[in-house]
């Protein structure tokens, strides 16, 4: 063999591995397509708030898909599985895969037919306490502590086949102490006493929920919970909650009741429009819903401010729940509607002005992380990942909102309603609902009116990764009836193909077009009755289409430091909000939130620098609390050095802001009252302030900051 052919032959095989390497983990996705699939669940779990354990024994009813002598189950690594009997109580043979550990494979005696049944009983436990080994990396989806204890279904704490789509009855009996109420899945039996194994063990309840219809159950919550059953527009709302938390439970009821109605309007009824709303402990998800559930965390507490995020929850019912994606690659079908159903609620319930500013947070978000996968290639994302979040979720709900563009609103609502009403029940792929979406276009279509490109739409948005980042050059030309516009419309992605508006502001009123762009550069001459404005040519202004942007990349990059200052990653943080400055040098935003970084770094010189930074430049209109904030850092800073006289001319400056968002001005008047030290903000007394400073609120869908005691960021931020 001769030397090029050697090399040929290592070029060949290194475009192999490549191949290989790139595809790897699709092909492990593909081959965990389940033989088994679980029907039903009889589960019963004791929970050990002292040792922060969970001892369970499950009976799972298993279907074959397949002729096979394998069950196989995903299983939380830190639940050690005992024992795994067969439906003759004789024990069988398992093992933790070694590539994969959060799979169990058993092995029966002999092969079960197709479509025939299998029951097998697992006992097994272990230690819940953080997020080591969770699914969900780096985030507890199940805990159990000595005040507050959930399990969520992503954890997978009891055997599970085919999540996220699959879909199950049983019965959860959860075993814990009596200063603990449980809420759930499912429809509860009321708490039964148990009687003390010993004489040393505390006072133990068991509660039982029945899960009737055949759904992804299993999430729970225990904690100090209190019940209140609401009665809400004709549906019943039961809301659970500590009791110092239990003084909106009414509007909760109120707004949950209101969105499922609008949502049954948009989709479909729900087969039980019974609701129950549970509060979660923070440290966990920030929100979470099951099948005739909701979950809000402690921090997202309060329905003035959680309004669009329970209008996503309460939209899970219908897609998430009723319509389950076939498998993780259609994802985009459950989370990235559930999102876009934000925007819809935001729409009818507070105008169109609040439906753009969901669209707004929904671009930012997709651009956050968008380069990390396509949509159609969703499974290579851990969901509840910031990726997934920004891929599935905020990508997904502007390509609903893209495809409600190319269709119109009477053809795109008419697809949602008639997408769930085949589908409920049922599961469904990203070719289905393209199908389903083709077909509704043509039918919706008016006389002489041409379809539009459905096909090409879904293949270039679903398939490929990159957004349009438009720019333009035009000539304007007088002619004898008014003016010609020759221009040509730029943009990076080859295979981009989508009618693009233009408005043309003339000094008469106001003028759309419309422009079918395709590939990198398109000309186009267009008639105008009024003279052109200087720069008054926008392309795309009711934002129809995802779209890079100068001013969304720069929040996209200090959206991402906020992510990372949330959890401790400071440099990292400060990293991300230099990205956003080399973007848009003057972004007030970015310097305050460095600021922020570098003020719970400790380095306050550096710190200092950022917030002065901030207060010398024009904040946007939406970032204007930038200012009072930034004084109270600042102010706050010299008070740790013991410049007590600059710290109180710092107060004083944003005292006159008069600006009060997140309670600035009850944080300036109790440090001026206290110094601030490391250890905190000064805790003012009744007698010091007639409101006292407010806990943190993170996450609300506002851009509005809000005090929070402790050394931990404290500016709540929008949830891109």
């Amino acid at each position: 063999m001769t030397r090029r052919e050697n090399v040929r032959g290592a070029c060949w095989l290194g475009l192999a591995f490549l191949v290989l390497t790139f595809l790897s983990p699709l092909a492990a996705q593909e081959s965990r397509a389940p033989n088994f699939l679980a029907e039903n669940y009889e589960l019963s779990a004791y929970l050990d708030t002292v040792g922060q354990t969970i001892n369970s024994i499950v009976k799972v009813e298993f279907r074959a898909l397949d002729v096979s002598q394998i069950v196989r189950v995903e299983l939380h690594e830190n639940l050690e599985v005992r024992e795994v009997k067969g439906p003759d109580g004789k024990a069988l043979s398992f093992q933790r895969e070694p590539d994969n550990p959060l799979y169990l494979s058993v092995t029966l005696p002999a092969p079960v037919a197709t479509g025939k049944t299998v029951s097998l009983t697992f006992a097994y436990g272990g230690l819940l306490a953080n997020e080591e080994n969770s699914p969900v990396p780096n985030l507890k989806v199940a805990s159990i502590g000595k005040e507050w204890a959930y399990l969520l279904l992503p954890a997978r704490w009891f055997p599970l086949t085919n999540y996220p789509a699959n879909r199950y009855t049983g019965t959860f009996k959860l075993n814990v102490p009596d200063t603990m109420a449980v809420a759930g899945t499912g429809k509860a039996e009321a708490a039964q006493p148990l009687a003390p194994r010993s004489a040393a063990e505390a006072k133990r309840l068991m509660y039982t929920f029945h899960c009737e219809r055949r759904e992804p159950n299993g999430s729970f919550v225990a904690g100090p919970l209190q019940l209140s059953p609401k009665q809400a527009e004709g549906i019943s709302v039961a809301v659970y909650a500590p009791r110092a938390d239990s003084a909106k439970v009414q509007e909760f009821a109120n707004v949950v009741a209101h969105q499922e109605i609008l949502f049954s309007d948009m989709f479909g009824a729900l087969p039980d429009p019974d609701m129950t709303v549970i509060e979660l402990p923070d440290g966990t998800l920030r929100d979470f819903s099951g099948p005739g559930v909701v979950m809000l965390s402690h921090r997202l507490w309060d329905p003035k401010y959680s309004d669009r995020t329970l209008s996503r929850l309460v939209a899970t019912q219908w897609w998430g729940n009723q319509v389950l994606p076939m498998s993780m690659s259609d994802v985009w079908i459950s989370d990235g509607l559930a999102r876009y159903s934000e925007e819809l609620y935001a729409e009818q319930n507070f105008g169109k002005e609040a439906g753009l500013r969901a669209l707004d947070e929904f671009a930012v978000g997709a651009l956050m992380y968008e380069n990390s996968a396509p949509v159609a290639q969703s499974a290579r994302l851990a969901p509840h990942s910031s990726e997934y979040r920004s891929v599935v979720m905020n990508k997904g709900a502007m390509l609903f909102h893209m495809l409600r563009g190319q269709m119109g609103d009477v053809a795109f609502k008419s697809l949602l309603h008639g997408f769930y009403t085949k589908y409920q029940g049922k599961t469904a792929t990203m070719a289905d609902f393209e199908k389903m979406a083709i077909g509704t276009a043509n039918a919706n279509l008016k006389p002489g009116q041409e379809p539009p490109n459905l096909q090409g739409y879904f293949a270039q948005w679903l398939n490929s990764t990159g957004v349009p980042e438009f720019s333009m050059e035009d000539v304007v030309y007088r002619t004898r009836k008014g003016f010609r516009i020759v221009g040509k419309i730029r943009q990076p992605l080859d295979t981009f193909s989508m009618p693009v508006q233009l408005r043309i502001d003339t000094e008469g009123n106001p003028e759309m077009k419309l422009i079918y762009v395709t590939g990198t550069e398109t000309q186009f001459t267009e008639e105008t009755f009024g003279r052109p404005k200087a720069g008054g040519i926008r392309i795309d202004p009711n934002n129809l289409i995802l779209k890079s942007t100068p001013n969304l990349r720069a929040r996209a990059a200090i959206a991402r430091g906020e992510e990372l200052a949330e959890v401790g990653k400071y440099y990292d943080a400060v990293q991300q909000y230099q990205r956003a400055l080399s973007i848009q040098p003057s972004r007030s935003l970015a310097n305050f939130r460095m600021g922020e970084a570098f003020f719970y770094q400790k380095n306050y010189q550096a710190s200092a620098n950022a917030f002065r930074e901030a207060l010398a430049t024009v904040p946007e209109p939406s970032e204007k609390w930038t200012e009072v904030w930034s004084h109270l850092y600042l102010g706050k800073i010299f008070d740790i050095l013991g410049q007590r006289e600059r710290a109180l001319n710092e107060y004083n400056k944003a005292r006159q802001t008069n600006d009060s968002t997140g309670g600035a001005q009850d944080v300036v008047e109790a440090l001026i009252k206290k110094p601030y030290t490391e250890s905190g903000m000064p805790t003012p007394s009744p007698a010091d302030a007639a409101t006292p400073v407010a806990a943190p609120a993170k996450g609300k869908q506002a851009d509005v900051p809000a005090p929070a005691s402790g050394e931990k960021p404290t500016l709540k931020r929008p949830n891109p």
